[in-house]
Protein backbone atom coordinates (compact mmCIF):
# COMPACT_ATOMS: atom_id res chain seq x y z
CA UNK A 1 0.00 0.00 0.00
CA UNK A 2 1.17 3.52 -0.65
CA UNK A 3 2.75 5.04 2.43
CA UNK A 4 0.59 7.82 3.82
CA UNK A 5 2.65 10.98 4.29
CA UNK A 6 1.56 13.54 6.71
CA UNK A 7 2.60 17.21 6.82
CA UNK A 8 4.64 18.23 9.84
CA UNK A 9 2.91 20.24 10.35
CA UNK A 10 -15.55 34.34 28.07
CA UNK A 11 -18.90 33.12 29.48
CA UNK A 12 -22.18 34.33 28.01
CA UNK A 13 -22.96 37.92 28.96
CA UNK A 14 -26.30 39.33 30.17
CA UNK A 15 -26.87 42.96 29.29
CA UNK A 16 -28.08 45.62 31.71
CA UNK A 17 -31.33 45.71 29.73
CA UNK A 18 -32.10 42.16 30.76
CA UNK A 19 -31.69 40.59 27.30
CA UNK A 20 -31.20 36.81 27.21
CA UNK A 21 -27.70 35.39 27.44
CA UNK A 22 -25.78 35.14 24.17
CA UNK A 23 -24.85 31.47 23.53
CA UNK A 24 -21.16 30.79 23.86
CA UNK A 25 -21.07 29.32 20.35
CA UNK A 26 -22.21 32.67 18.96
CA UNK A 27 -19.45 34.49 20.80
CA UNK A 28 -16.93 31.97 19.53
CA UNK A 29 -18.13 32.44 15.96
CA UNK A 30 -17.74 36.20 16.21
CA UNK A 31 -14.29 35.97 17.76
CA UNK A 32 -12.81 33.24 15.59
CA UNK A 33 -10.01 34.58 13.43
CA UNK A 34 -10.71 34.25 9.73
CA UNK A 35 -13.06 31.25 10.07
CA UNK A 36 -16.53 31.22 8.53
CA UNK A 37 -19.40 28.96 9.63
CA UNK A 38 -21.98 27.22 7.47
CA UNK A 39 -25.65 26.89 8.37
CA UNK A 40 -27.02 26.91 11.89
CA UNK A 41 -25.50 25.17 14.94
CA UNK A 42 -27.22 21.99 16.14
CA UNK A 43 -27.09 19.91 19.33
CA UNK A 44 -24.24 17.41 19.33
CA UNK A 45 -22.94 14.55 21.47
CA UNK A 46 -21.56 11.04 20.92
CA UNK A 47 -25.01 9.44 21.15
CA UNK A 48 -26.22 11.71 18.32
CA UNK A 49 -23.20 10.73 16.21
CA UNK A 50 -23.90 7.02 16.77
CA UNK A 51 -27.41 7.65 15.49
CA UNK A 52 -25.98 9.28 12.37
CA UNK A 53 -23.70 6.28 11.79
CA UNK A 54 -26.56 3.82 12.24
CA UNK A 55 -28.69 5.76 9.74
CA UNK A 56 -25.77 5.93 7.31
CA UNK A 57 -25.33 2.13 7.48
CA UNK A 58 -29.03 1.62 6.70
CA UNK A 59 -28.67 3.51 3.40
CA UNK A 60 -26.78 2.40 0.26
CA UNK A 61 -23.13 3.43 0.22
CA UNK A 62 -22.10 6.39 -1.92
CA UNK A 63 -18.48 7.17 -2.64
CA UNK A 64 -16.97 10.27 -1.03
CA UNK A 65 -14.19 10.69 -3.56
CA UNK A 66 -14.52 13.46 -6.06
CA UNK A 67 -12.65 14.79 -9.06
CA UNK A 68 -10.73 17.83 -7.88
CA UNK A 69 -10.03 20.94 -9.97
CA UNK A 70 -7.31 20.17 -12.51
CA UNK A 71 -4.60 22.34 -10.85
CA UNK A 72 -5.25 20.55 -7.52
CA UNK A 73 -5.23 17.11 -9.16
CA UNK A 74 -1.88 17.92 -10.78
CA UNK A 75 0.00 18.72 -7.55
CA UNK A 76 3.13 16.65 -7.00
CA UNK A 77 4.64 15.84 -3.61
CA UNK A 78 6.85 18.93 -3.32
CA UNK A 79 4.10 21.27 -4.47
CA UNK A 80 1.58 19.82 -2.05
CA UNK A 81 4.09 19.97 0.79
CA UNK A 82 4.56 23.70 0.23
CA UNK A 83 0.91 24.48 1.07
CA UNK A 84 0.49 25.75 4.63
CA UNK A 85 -2.55 26.64 6.70
CA UNK A 86 -2.27 30.19 8.00
CA UNK A 87 -1.71 30.60 11.72
CA UNK A 88 -4.17 33.53 11.92
CA UNK A 89 -6.95 31.20 10.73
CA UNK A 90 -6.25 28.40 13.23
CA UNK A 91 -9.27 27.11 15.12
CA UNK A 92 -9.25 28.33 18.77
CA UNK A 93 -6.30 30.65 18.02
CA UNK A 94 -8.07 33.54 19.74
CA UNK A 95 -9.14 31.60 22.83
CA UNK A 96 -7.52 30.55 26.09
CA UNK A 97 -7.16 26.83 25.40
CA UNK A 98 -3.75 25.17 25.26
CA UNK A 99 -4.46 23.80 21.79
CA UNK A 100 -5.15 24.88 18.23
CA UNK A 101 -6.33 23.03 15.13
CA UNK A 102 -5.22 23.63 11.55
CA UNK A 103 -6.49 22.06 8.37
CA UNK A 104 -5.00 20.21 5.42
CA UNK A 105 -5.73 21.07 1.81
CA UNK A 106 -7.01 18.51 -0.69
CA UNK A 107 -4.63 17.20 -3.34
CA UNK A 108 -1.94 14.57 -3.95
CA UNK A 109 -3.27 11.34 -2.36
CA UNK A 110 -6.24 13.06 -0.72
CA UNK A 111 -9.35 13.29 -2.93
CA UNK A 112 -12.18 12.88 -0.41
CA UNK A 113 -13.42 16.16 1.15
CA UNK A 114 -13.96 15.92 4.91
CA UNK A 115 -16.55 18.03 6.75
CA UNK A 116 -15.13 19.91 9.76
CA UNK A 117 -17.25 21.02 12.72
CA UNK A 118 -16.47 23.15 15.75
CA UNK A 119 -18.31 22.02 18.89
CA UNK A 120 -18.94 24.54 21.69
CA UNK A 121 -21.22 23.90 24.68
CA UNK A 122 -22.81 20.90 22.99
CA UNK A 123 -23.54 22.81 19.76
CA UNK A 124 -21.86 21.84 16.48
CA UNK A 125 -21.46 24.11 13.47
CA UNK A 126 -19.66 23.35 10.23
CA UNK A 127 -16.50 25.25 9.33
CA UNK A 128 -16.33 26.63 5.81
CA UNK A 129 -13.44 25.97 3.46
CA UNK A 130 -11.77 29.27 2.56
CA UNK A 131 -8.89 29.54 0.06
CA UNK A 132 -7.69 32.64 1.96
CA UNK A 133 -6.90 30.41 4.94
CA UNK A 134 -4.02 28.80 3.04
CA UNK A 135 -0.57 29.98 2.01
CA UNK A 136 -0.06 28.17 -1.30
CA UNK A 137 3.72 28.56 -1.27
CA UNK A 138 5.39 27.17 -4.38
CA UNK A 139 2.45 24.94 -5.30
CA UNK A 140 1.40 27.13 -8.20
CA UNK A 141 -2.21 27.18 -6.99
CA UNK A 142 -4.23 30.38 -6.96
CA UNK A 143 -6.77 30.51 -4.18
CA UNK A 144 -9.46 32.72 -5.68
CA UNK A 145 -10.38 30.46 -8.65
CA UNK A 146 -10.85 27.40 -6.37
CA UNK A 147 -14.46 26.38 -5.56
CA UNK A 148 -15.87 27.80 -2.35
CA UNK A 149 -17.09 24.32 -1.37
CA UNK A 150 -13.85 22.46 -2.13
CA UNK A 151 -13.53 21.18 1.44
CA UNK A 152 -10.68 20.04 3.67
CA UNK A 153 -8.57 16.87 3.63
CA UNK A 154 -7.94 16.57 7.38
CA UNK A 155 -6.54 18.42 10.37
CA UNK A 156 -3.65 18.58 12.79
CA UNK A 157 -3.33 19.66 16.42
CA UNK A 158 -0.75 22.05 17.86
CA UNK A 159 -0.11 23.47 21.28
CA UNK A 160 -0.35 27.21 21.79
CA UNK A 161 3.27 27.09 22.96
CA UNK A 162 4.41 25.56 19.65
CA UNK A 163 2.23 26.49 16.68
CA UNK A 164 4.59 24.98 14.11
CA UNK A 165 5.05 21.37 15.20
CA UNK A 166 1.87 19.33 15.52
CA UNK A 167 1.48 16.47 17.98
CA UNK A 168 -1.37 14.65 16.18
CA UNK A 169 -2.69 14.59 12.63
CA UNK A 170 -5.72 13.01 10.93
CA UNK A 171 -5.32 12.77 7.16
CA UNK A 172 -6.31 10.30 4.46
CA UNK A 173 -9.00 7.59 4.71
CA UNK A 174 -9.24 6.83 8.46
CA UNK A 175 -5.49 7.27 9.09
CA UNK A 176 -4.10 9.27 11.98
CA UNK A 177 -0.87 9.44 13.97
CA UNK A 178 0.72 11.16 16.92
CA UNK A 179 4.00 11.74 18.74
CA UNK A 180 5.31 11.58 22.27
CA UNK A 181 7.89 13.91 23.77
CA UNK A 182 10.40 12.91 21.05
CA UNK A 183 8.32 14.87 18.54
CA UNK A 184 8.97 12.46 15.67
CA UNK A 185 6.20 10.95 13.57
CA UNK A 186 6.51 7.30 12.56
CA UNK A 187 3.88 4.61 12.32
CA UNK A 188 0.18 5.34 11.81
CA UNK A 189 -3.09 4.07 13.19
CA UNK A 190 -6.43 3.70 11.45
CA UNK A 191 -10.02 3.83 12.52
CA UNK A 192 -10.63 0.43 10.95
CA UNK A 193 -9.04 -2.14 8.66
CA UNK A 194 -11.16 -4.33 6.41
CA UNK A 195 -9.95 -7.46 4.59
CA UNK A 196 -6.27 -6.69 5.19
CA UNK A 197 -4.02 -9.54 4.10
CA UNK A 198 -6.79 -11.73 2.65
CA UNK A 199 -5.25 -11.81 -0.79
CA UNK A 200 -8.21 -9.87 -2.19
CA UNK A 201 -8.89 -6.14 -2.40
CA UNK A 202 -8.49 -4.27 0.88
CA UNK A 203 -11.17 -1.76 1.86
CA UNK A 204 -10.07 1.58 3.31
CA UNK A 205 -12.91 3.25 5.27
CA UNK A 206 -13.01 7.05 5.33
CA UNK A 207 -13.52 9.46 8.18
CA UNK A 208 -15.99 11.71 6.37
CA UNK A 209 -16.62 14.27 9.16
CA UNK A 210 -14.76 15.47 12.23
CA UNK A 211 -16.30 17.25 15.24
CA UNK A 212 -13.66 19.13 17.27
CA UNK A 213 -14.74 20.11 20.78
CA UNK A 214 -13.38 23.45 21.97
CA UNK A 215 -11.01 22.55 24.85
CA UNK A 216 -11.58 24.10 28.26
CA UNK A 217 -8.88 26.58 29.36
CA UNK A 218 -6.15 24.70 31.20
CA UNK A 219 -7.24 21.27 29.96
CA UNK A 220 -4.56 18.91 28.65
CA UNK A 221 -7.12 16.98 26.60
CA UNK A 222 -8.72 17.60 23.21
CA UNK A 223 -11.89 15.67 22.31
CA UNK A 224 -12.48 14.82 18.66
CA UNK A 225 -15.38 12.86 17.18
CA UNK A 226 -15.34 11.23 13.76
CA UNK A 227 -17.96 9.75 11.45
CA UNK A 228 -16.72 6.76 9.43
CA UNK A 229 -18.12 5.34 6.20
CA UNK A 230 -17.20 2.63 3.70
CA UNK A 231 -18.99 0.10 1.48
CA UNK A 232 -19.06 -2.46 4.31
CA UNK A 233 -19.62 -0.43 7.45
CA UNK A 234 -20.39 2.94 9.02
CA UNK A 235 -19.20 4.00 12.45
CA UNK A 236 -18.87 6.68 15.12
CA UNK A 237 -15.67 7.42 17.04
CA UNK A 238 -14.78 9.51 20.06
CA UNK A 239 -11.11 10.40 20.69
CA UNK A 240 -10.01 12.00 23.97
CA UNK A 241 -6.43 13.04 23.14
CA UNK A 242 -4.17 13.91 26.07
CA UNK A 243 -0.84 15.40 25.09
CA UNK A 244 2.20 14.43 27.17
CA UNK A 245 5.54 12.61 27.22
CA UNK A 246 3.51 9.57 26.16
CA UNK A 247 0.47 10.78 24.21
CA UNK A 248 -2.78 9.04 25.13
CA UNK A 249 -5.81 8.57 22.90
CA UNK A 250 -8.81 7.21 24.79
CA UNK A 251 -11.12 5.87 22.08
CA UNK A 252 -14.72 4.67 21.95
CA UNK A 253 -16.10 3.30 18.71
CA UNK A 254 -19.49 2.06 17.51
CA UNK A 255 -19.63 0.11 14.24
CA UNK A 256 -22.68 -0.68 12.11
CA UNK A 257 -21.97 -3.21 9.32
CA UNK A 258 -23.81 -2.95 6.01
CA UNK A 259 -22.77 -6.48 5.11
CA UNK A 260 -20.87 -9.46 6.45
CA UNK A 261 -17.19 -8.56 6.83
CA UNK A 262 -14.68 -11.31 6.14
CA UNK A 263 -11.83 -9.84 8.20
CA UNK A 264 -12.48 -6.90 10.52
CA UNK A 265 -9.41 -5.15 11.94
CA UNK A 266 -9.92 -3.29 15.23
CA UNK A 267 -7.29 -0.74 16.35
CA UNK A 268 -5.03 -1.32 13.33
CA UNK A 269 -1.40 -0.18 13.58
CA UNK A 270 0.40 0.47 10.28
CA UNK A 271 4.18 0.62 10.03
CA UNK A 272 7.23 0.12 7.81
CA UNK A 273 10.06 -2.40 8.03
CA UNK A 274 12.61 -2.54 5.21
CA UNK A 275 15.50 -4.25 7.00
CA UNK A 276 17.15 -4.61 10.39
CA UNK A 277 19.63 -6.76 12.31
CA UNK A 278 17.56 -9.90 11.81
CA UNK A 279 16.53 -9.45 8.16
CA UNK A 280 18.91 -7.87 5.67
CA UNK A 281 17.26 -9.11 2.48
CA UNK A 282 16.66 -5.54 1.23
CA UNK A 283 19.72 -3.94 2.85
CA UNK A 284 21.01 -2.20 -0.25
CA UNK A 285 21.05 1.25 1.41
CA UNK A 286 24.07 2.77 3.17
CA UNK A 287 22.21 3.03 6.48
CA UNK A 288 22.59 0.05 8.86
CA UNK A 289 18.82 -0.29 9.52
CA UNK A 290 15.59 1.20 8.14
CA UNK A 291 12.33 0.65 10.02
CA UNK A 292 9.62 2.53 11.92
CA UNK A 293 9.19 -0.41 14.29
CA UNK A 294 11.10 -3.62 14.87
CA UNK A 295 8.62 -5.94 16.54
CA UNK A 296 5.10 -6.87 17.60
CA UNK A 297 4.56 -7.24 21.35
CA UNK A 298 1.61 -9.13 22.80
CA UNK A 299 0.31 -9.37 26.37
CA UNK A 300 -2.18 -12.19 26.21
CA UNK A 301 -5.32 -12.68 28.24
CA UNK A 302 -3.51 -15.54 29.97
CA UNK A 303 -0.68 -13.25 31.04
CA UNK A 304 2.03 -14.41 28.60
CA UNK A 305 4.35 -11.78 27.10
CA UNK A 306 5.35 -12.43 23.48
CA UNK A 307 7.84 -10.66 21.22
CA UNK A 308 7.74 -11.24 17.48
CA UNK A 309 10.51 -9.47 15.49
CA UNK A 310 9.33 -8.00 12.18
CA UNK A 311 10.67 -8.95 8.78
CA UNK A 312 10.46 -7.94 5.12
CA UNK A 313 9.43 -11.26 3.53
CA UNK A 314 9.72 -12.33 -0.09
CA UNK A 315 5.92 -12.80 -0.24
CA UNK A 316 2.93 -11.66 1.82
CA UNK A 317 3.11 -13.27 5.24
CA UNK A 318 0.14 -13.59 7.58
CA UNK A 319 0.25 -14.60 11.25
CA UNK A 320 -2.65 -15.11 13.65
CA UNK A 321 -2.19 -15.11 17.45
CA UNK A 322 -5.34 -16.57 19.00
CA UNK A 323 -6.40 -15.04 22.33
CA UNK A 324 -9.27 -14.47 24.73
CA UNK A 325 -9.62 -10.94 26.13
CA UNK A 326 -6.12 -9.67 25.26
CA UNK A 327 -4.52 -7.27 27.72
CA UNK A 328 -2.59 -5.34 25.07
CA UNK A 329 -0.58 -5.45 21.87
CA UNK A 330 1.38 -3.05 19.71
CA UNK A 331 4.12 -2.35 17.21
CA UNK A 332 7.22 -1.14 19.07
CA UNK A 333 10.48 0.52 18.10
CA UNK A 334 12.66 -1.04 20.81
CA UNK A 335 15.99 -0.19 19.20
CA UNK A 336 16.47 3.50 20.07
CA UNK A 337 20.22 3.85 19.34
CA UNK A 338 21.05 6.46 16.66
CA UNK A 339 24.21 4.52 15.74
CA UNK A 340 22.07 1.62 14.56
CA UNK A 341 20.35 3.83 11.94
CA UNK A 342 22.71 6.75 11.20
CA UNK A 343 19.79 8.74 9.76
CA UNK A 344 19.97 12.40 10.78
CA UNK A 345 17.01 13.34 8.59
CA UNK A 346 14.08 11.17 9.68
CA UNK A 347 15.50 9.84 12.99
CA UNK A 348 14.25 6.27 13.09
CA UNK A 349 15.49 5.88 16.67
CA UNK A 350 12.91 8.49 17.75
CA UNK A 351 9.93 6.86 16.06
CA UNK A 352 7.09 6.25 18.54
CA UNK A 353 5.91 2.89 19.75
CA UNK A 354 2.13 2.37 19.57
CA UNK A 355 0.46 0.29 22.29
CA UNK A 356 -3.18 -0.80 22.17
CA UNK A 357 -4.93 -1.38 25.50
CA UNK A 358 -8.53 -2.70 25.41
CA UNK A 359 -10.77 -0.91 27.93
CA UNK A 360 -13.30 -3.76 28.16
CA UNK A 361 -13.21 -7.45 27.42
CA UNK A 362 -12.94 -8.04 23.69
CA UNK A 363 -13.76 -11.75 23.97
CA UNK A 364 -12.29 -14.37 21.68
CA UNK A 365 -10.38 -13.54 18.53
CA UNK A 366 -6.83 -12.99 17.40
CA UNK A 367 -4.14 -10.39 17.01
CA UNK A 368 -3.20 -10.59 13.35
CA UNK A 369 0.06 -9.51 11.76
CA UNK A 370 0.47 -8.87 8.04
CA UNK A 371 3.96 -8.39 6.55
CA UNK A 372 4.13 -7.30 2.90
CA UNK A 373 7.31 -7.24 0.79
CA UNK A 374 8.69 -3.76 0.16
CA UNK A 375 11.64 -2.50 -1.84
CA UNK A 376 12.12 0.77 0.06
CA UNK A 377 11.02 2.88 3.00
CA UNK A 378 8.27 4.81 1.17
CA UNK A 379 5.74 1.97 1.58
CA UNK A 380 3.93 0.91 4.73
CA UNK A 381 4.22 -2.87 4.69
CA UNK A 382 3.37 -3.89 8.27
CA UNK A 383 -0.15 -4.05 9.75
CA UNK A 384 -1.26 -5.41 13.14
CA UNK A 385 -4.83 -5.44 14.46
CA UNK A 386 -7.43 -7.31 16.54
CA UNK A 387 -9.85 -9.56 14.67
CA UNK A 388 -12.95 -10.78 16.56
CA UNK A 389 -13.76 -14.47 16.28
CA UNK A 390 -17.31 -13.85 15.01
CA UNK A 391 -17.63 -12.14 11.64
CA UNK A 392 -19.65 -8.90 11.85
CA UNK A 393 -23.16 -9.15 10.41
CA UNK A 394 -25.47 -6.50 8.93
CA UNK A 395 -27.68 -4.77 11.47
CA UNK A 396 -25.36 -5.38 14.42
CA UNK A 397 -23.92 -2.72 16.71
CA UNK A 398 -20.30 -3.45 17.63
CA UNK A 399 -18.85 -1.42 20.50
CA UNK A 400 -15.08 -1.29 21.07
CA UNK A 401 -13.28 0.86 23.62
CA UNK A 402 -9.50 1.05 23.79
CA UNK A 403 -6.55 3.31 24.54
CA UNK A 404 -3.64 4.09 22.25
CA UNK A 405 -0.30 5.14 23.76
CA UNK A 406 2.25 6.89 21.52
CA UNK A 407 5.82 7.30 22.78
CA UNK A 408 9.23 5.80 23.39
CA UNK A 409 7.96 3.18 25.84
CA UNK A 410 4.59 1.42 26.17
CA UNK A 411 2.77 1.91 29.50
CA UNK A 412 2.80 -1.81 30.28
CA UNK A 413 5.89 -3.99 30.46
CA UNK A 414 6.71 -7.50 31.55
CA UNK A 415 8.58 -8.13 34.83
CA UNK A 416 10.53 -10.70 32.83
CA UNK A 417 13.56 -9.95 30.69
CA UNK A 418 12.84 -8.78 27.16
CA UNK A 419 14.51 -9.26 23.80
CA UNK A 420 16.74 -6.37 22.74
CA UNK A 421 18.28 -7.78 19.54
CA UNK A 422 17.82 -10.57 17.01
CA UNK A 423 20.64 -11.35 14.61
CA UNK A 424 20.89 -14.01 11.94
CA UNK A 425 23.46 -15.39 9.53
CA UNK A 426 25.04 -18.54 8.16
CA UNK A 427 25.39 -21.30 10.75
CA UNK A 428 28.26 -23.64 11.48
CA UNK A 429 31.46 -23.57 13.51
CA UNK A 430 34.09 -20.98 12.70
CA UNK A 431 37.25 -22.63 11.37
CA UNK A 432 35.53 -25.91 10.52
CA UNK A 433 34.35 -26.94 7.06
CA UNK A 434 30.56 -26.83 6.72
CA UNK A 435 29.04 -30.13 5.60
CA UNK A 436 25.42 -28.98 5.46
CA UNK A 437 23.40 -25.78 5.39
CA UNK A 438 22.17 -24.23 8.65
CA UNK A 439 21.10 -20.76 9.76
CA UNK A 440 22.39 -19.06 12.91
CA UNK A 441 20.19 -17.12 15.35
CA UNK A 442 21.61 -14.94 18.15
CA UNK A 443 18.91 -13.53 20.44
CA UNK A 444 19.84 -11.11 23.24
CA UNK A 445 17.77 -10.59 26.40
CA UNK A 446 18.12 -8.07 29.21
CA UNK A 447 16.13 -7.02 32.28
CA UNK A 448 14.35 -8.93 35.00
CA UNK A 449 16.68 -11.22 36.94
CA UNK A 450 19.27 -11.50 34.19
CA UNK A 451 21.61 -8.73 35.41
CA UNK A 452 22.24 -10.46 38.74
CA UNK A 453 22.57 -13.88 37.10
CA UNK A 454 25.00 -12.55 34.48
CA UNK A 455 27.11 -10.88 37.15
CA UNK A 456 27.33 -14.22 38.96
CA UNK A 457 28.18 -16.00 35.69
CA UNK A 458 25.30 -18.36 36.31
CA UNK A 459 25.52 -21.15 33.70
CA UNK A 460 22.32 -22.92 34.75
CA UNK A 461 20.23 -20.59 32.56
CA UNK A 462 18.96 -22.63 29.60
CA UNK A 463 17.41 -21.85 26.24
CA UNK A 464 14.05 -23.56 25.75
CA UNK A 465 13.57 -23.99 22.00
CA UNK A 466 10.75 -25.38 19.85
CA UNK A 467 10.55 -25.69 16.06
CA UNK A 468 7.61 -26.52 13.81
CA UNK A 469 9.95 -28.60 11.64
CA UNK A 470 13.66 -29.15 11.11
CA UNK A 471 16.39 -29.55 13.70
CA UNK A 472 18.70 -27.45 15.86
CA UNK A 473 22.40 -27.46 16.56
CA UNK A 474 24.83 -25.63 18.86
CA UNK A 475 22.13 -24.45 21.29
CA UNK A 476 23.48 -22.26 24.12
CA UNK A 477 22.59 -19.52 26.60
CA UNK A 478 25.43 -17.58 28.15
CA UNK A 479 25.97 -14.31 30.02
CA UNK A 480 26.44 -11.23 27.88
CA UNK A 481 28.07 -8.76 30.26
CA UNK A 482 28.01 -5.88 27.77
CA UNK A 483 24.22 -5.61 28.17
CA UNK A 484 23.97 -7.15 31.65
CA UNK A 485 21.92 -9.92 30.14
CA UNK A 486 22.12 -13.21 28.24
CA UNK A 487 22.53 -14.31 24.65
CA UNK A 488 20.75 -17.39 23.30
CA UNK A 489 22.41 -18.85 20.23
CA UNK A 490 21.42 -21.77 18.00
CA UNK A 491 21.48 -23.03 14.42
CA UNK A 492 18.38 -24.21 12.56
CA UNK A 493 18.85 -27.05 10.06
CA UNK A 494 16.12 -27.31 7.39
CA UNK A 495 14.76 -30.88 7.14
CA UNK A 496 14.61 -30.83 3.33
CA UNK A 497 15.04 -28.61 0.28
CA UNK A 498 11.67 -26.93 0.78
CA UNK A 499 11.35 -23.20 1.40
CA UNK A 500 8.33 -23.87 3.64
CA UNK A 501 8.18 -21.65 6.73
CA UNK A 502 9.72 -22.85 9.98
CA UNK A 503 8.15 -21.46 13.18
CA UNK A 504 10.56 -20.97 16.09
CA UNK A 505 9.68 -20.42 19.76
CA UNK A 506 12.28 -19.52 22.40
CA UNK A 507 12.55 -18.37 26.02
CA UNK A 508 15.15 -18.61 28.78
CA UNK A 509 14.53 -20.36 32.08
CA UNK A 510 16.33 -21.40 35.22
CA UNK A 511 15.30 -24.17 37.59
CA UNK A 512 12.04 -24.55 35.70
CA UNK A 513 11.14 -20.84 36.05
CA UNK A 514 10.78 -18.60 32.94
CA UNK A 515 13.20 -15.66 32.96
CA UNK A 516 12.20 -13.96 29.71
CA UNK A 517 9.29 -13.15 27.47
CA UNK A 518 8.57 -15.61 24.67
CA UNK A 519 10.41 -14.90 21.42
CA UNK A 520 8.65 -16.04 18.24
CA UNK A 521 10.08 -16.08 14.74
CA UNK A 522 9.15 -17.27 11.26
CA UNK A 523 11.98 -18.26 8.94
CA UNK A 524 11.80 -19.45 5.36
CA UNK A 525 14.88 -21.42 4.25
CA UNK A 526 16.34 -20.23 0.95
CA UNK A 527 16.00 -22.34 -2.20
CA UNK A 528 18.65 -25.07 -2.54
CA UNK A 529 20.57 -23.10 -5.18
CA UNK A 530 21.06 -20.27 -2.67
CA UNK A 531 22.30 -22.40 0.25
CA UNK A 532 25.96 -21.54 -0.22
CA UNK A 533 28.23 -23.08 2.44
CA UNK A 534 31.25 -20.82 1.84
Amino acid sequence: MQRRRFLKNAAAAISALGLPAIPQWALAADKAVGLRRLGEPHPFDYAWLKGQARALAAAPYKTHKRVLPAPVEALDWDQYQSIRYRQDHALWADGDAKFQAKFFHLGLYFHSPVHMYDVVDGQAQELAYDPAAFDYGSSGLKGKPLPADLGFAGFRLNTRADTERDFAAFLGASYFRAVGKEGQYGQSARGLAIDTGTGGPEEFPDFIAYYLEQPAPGSDTVVVHALLDSPSVAGAYRFAITNGDVLLMDIDSALYPRETIERLGIAPCTSMFQYGENDRRMAWDWRPEIHDTDGLQLWTGGGEWIWRPLANPTHLRFNMFMDDNPRGFGLLQRDRDFNHYQDDGVFYEKRPCLWVEPKDGWGRGSVQLVEIPTVDETFDNIVAFWNPEQKPQPGEELLYGYRLYWGAQPPASSPLAHCVATRTGLGGVVGQKRKHFSWRFAVDFEGGELAALAQANDLTVEAVLQLSRGGTEIVSARPLHQIKGYRAMFDVVPPDESTEQIDIRLFLRRAGKPLTETWLYQWNPPPPAERTLY
